[in-house]
């Protein structure tokens, strides 16, 4: 006859299981066995994150983006989906790789990854990423001391641009609607209207 239980008689599962992190040396590791090839994929915070498929709005306002960036501070200084650096304790276990980035220096004197205080601006453009780049993501660069970053948020239609690093976490985040405007930094002289790329 079967016996009631008025208990579970195992052990809860844990709510976040134990996950293997992952460090830089080990992914390149991996990367030339060729056990990751065709993979897009980006390591934060030990994590292997996929970059997934790129559909057609990320594409354009990709573009349009960049586009604007070489405008505004020249080819040499803008790149698209470069793996950077972040601060020294995050570097052994993150290797992200922005939408795009401007450096401070022309790209051809770099021989290794840039480093924070290379960088004047980092851009991501979130469609399905929004809680990503806006949560780990913007953790990290604030931790780097990025003073500049922007998230394109693709579904709202509104530009969020982060600055004021300190303490591991940016103390100022502000929205920009599409009729609104917004310089870097870096290009104080040189307003971006958010519009253009929420045109179509």
């Amino acid at each position: 006859m079967p016996t009631l239980l008025t208990e579970a008689n195992y052990p809860a599962v844990p709510l976040d299981p134990p996950r293997k992190r992952w460090t830089r040396a080990e992914c390149r590791e991996l990367q030339s066995s060729g056990v990751l090839a065709g993979q897009r994929l980006e390591l934060v915070e030990g994590e292997l994150v996929n970059r997934m498929g790129k559909n057609r709005p990320h594409v354009i306002v990709v573009g349009l983006v960049v586009a604007w960036l070489i405008e505004v501070f020249g080819k040499e200084y803008v790149h698209q989906e470069a793996p950077i650096d972040v601060a020294p304790e995050d570097n052994p276990t993150s290797e992200p790789e922005p939408d795009a980035i401007v450096l401070t220096r022309p790209s051809r004197t770099f021989s290794t990854n840039p480093k924070p205080l290379d960088l004047r601006l980092i851009v991501e453009i979130s469609d399905t990423t929004l809680g990503f780049d806006l949560n780990q993501k913007s953790k990290l660069y604030a931790r780097a001391g990025v003073g500049d970053y922007w998230v394109f948020d693709l579904a709202a239609r509104r530009l969020i641009v982060n600055r004021d690093p300190r303490n591991g976490k940016y103390q100022s985040m502000q929205s920009y609607s599409s009729s609104e405007s917004v310089a870097p930094l870096a290009a104080p002289v040189s307003p971006f209207a958010v519009g253009q790329v929420f045109s179509t």
